[in-house]
């Protein structure tokens, strides 16, 4: 990473809870240079932004990010990616003028918000991004928790991160329900439709600051859904053998072939030279890393994934 990311992600690694504005006192850097580098590490995944405060990830999930090979960056050119807009857009066909809104991005927020809260039974959802802001994703979670919260339909479509490792979302989507997210190389167009009555699409696919279109029209919304069930058959949902793989450290393997070899907390402790409540935080830090509630869904999941195997599980 950049030596802004690691000194960024060095200070949010203290105790105390941090936003980008506490961070820019603290290390004597601009704002817009502070979050440059919270957003290279959301990208990472070395920091999730959560409403109010930035949370680190652990430094060995961090490690194994970086020392995972990975495809040299290609973004689409400029070019190609507004004329593949415009062309999704004149696909909707003629708009009548009393069914579309402008909206600047700070009132679509709040737009897409009041939608949202009115929604009763299916949100769609196209993000063209491969690497998200610590802001946008910010603004996006609290909408998709309300949603599945209330139990309507969501489904998001992305574009594999930049990267190119397809395993790995290019946004948190740790919220969505299993089947519910898809990736695909071909999306054209960034888009929201709410409950197929309106629909959402940036102004100039280039620059989201200037603003989004509101279109309420009935024919060009259902023109906007059929092109997200084409874009959505044509997709692929990276975890669709079972979940995300978890990645463990050395230390890690260690401890859980201890306790599954039948050790309790206080002796797998003396087994590494550690205190009882390190293995406590490094099972809690594992159970949240794999979205699990409990040691007995942490142990089906590992074994589902391969992470640990039978051969590791000896007594002393």
């Amino acid at each position: 990473m950049s030596p802004d990311a690691d000194l960024t992600y060095r200070a949010l690694l203290q105790p105390e809870p941090r936003d980008a504005a506490d961070l820019a006192r603290e290390l004597g850097m601009s704002r817009p240079r502070v979050q440059a580098a919270v957003d290279e590490l959301v990208a990472l995944g070395a920091v999730s932004a959560e409403p109010g405060a930035l949370q680190p990830a652990p430094v060995d999930v961090v490690l194994t990010r970086l020392r995972r090979p990975r495809r040299a960056p290609v973004a689409e050119r400029a070019g190609e990616q507004w004329r593949r807009h415009v062309a999704a857009v004149d696909g909707l066909g003629s708009l009548a003028a009393a069914s579309v809104r402008r909206w600047s991005r700070a009132s679509a927020r709040r737009r897409a918000a009041q939608l949202v809260e009115i929604e009763q039974y299916e949100h769609l959802a196209i993000n063209t991004e491969e690497v998200f802001t610590a802001e946008s994703l910010s603004a996006a979670r609290p909408l998709d928790r309300a949603l599945i919260d209330r139990g309507v339909r969501t489904l998001v479509l992305e574009r594999p991160p930049l990267d190119g490792d397809r395993g790995v979302p290019a946004r948190s989507v740790a919220d969505i329900p299993e089947g519910a997210y898809r990736q695909a190389d071909d999306v054209p167009l960034k888009l929201m439709v709410f409950d197929r009555r309106v629909a959402f699409f940036p102004a100039d696919p280039l620059n989201f600051e200037h603003g989004y279109v509101e279109v309420a029209d009935p024919v060009a919304v259902a023109r906007c859904c059929a092109l997200f069930s084409r874009l959505w058959a044509a997709g692929h949902d990276p975890f669709r053998r079972g979940v995300a793989p978890v990645e463990v450290s050395e230390r890690e393997r260690r401890l859980l072939s201890l306790l599954a070899a039948g050790h309790t907390d206080i002796s797998a402790a003396a087994g590494l030279g550690i205190s009882p409540r390190a293995v406590s935080y490094t099972m809690r830090a594992l159970m949240d890393r794999a979205g699990v509630d409990n040691r007995f869904q942490l142990g089906l999941l590992l074994g589902a994934t391969g992470t640990v195997r039978p051969d590791f599980y000896q007594r002393d």
